[in-house]
């Protein structure tokens, strides 16, 4: 099923010239809902994930529904300043400036079996800090999911790993 339907441009947001991607009527048809994540998580079901983990905010959506659809665990990848007790973290660059993602010290066992989920691949900085993340943890990657990828912002280009990297719908 092609999900393009329920994904709508905002032009001019957040701010002007950026046509946004707007994907809450996708998560609002049920039908598309799970068809998306269906067509997310189909190239990874027998790569014995045993963790998601998903990308603040959206990616908690998406990765939630991913983690039921292969019987997995979530794990959550926070901004700063929202998880209590104990935390590592990864500092990374934006186009705009700089970020950082958190992860619970304790949320991932050495060797688990992990797929990284988000809901945007646009120049690739949250992902690669996820990756670090993930790989400060513990975790094996096994590969990463996004809804859409924005290619003409090259982000595919900072996932260096052996490891796949799969777009549900790609834009040029």
């Amino acid at each position: 099923m092609n999900i393009n339907r329920w994904i709508r441009d905002i032009a001019d947001f957040p701010k002007p010239g950026i046509d946004f991607k707007d994907l809450t009527p996708l998560m609002g048809d049920a039908g598309g809902f799970a068809a998306a994540i269906g067509q997310l998580v189909d190239p990874f079901r027998d790569h014995g994930i045993t963790r998601i983990c998903g990308i603040e905010a959206r990616g908690f959506i998406f990765g939630a529904a991913a983690a039921l659809a292969l019987g997995c665990g979530l794990v959550p990848l926070r901004k700063p300043g929202k998880l209590p007790g104990a935390r590592i973290s990864v500092d990374y660059a934006l186009e705009y400036g700089n970020d950082r993602l958190e992860m619970h010290a304790d949320a991932l066992r050495a060797g688990e079996r992990v797929l990284i989920v988000d809901d945007v691949l646009a120049t690739g900085g949250t992902l690669a800090a996820a990756v670090d993340l993930v790989a400060q943890g513990g975790g094996e990657i096994v590969g990463a999911a996004v809804i859409i990828e924005l290619a003409a912002l090259k982000g595919r280009s900072r996932w260096s790993r052996a490891s796949p990297l799969h777009s549900v719908v790609v834009y040029d």
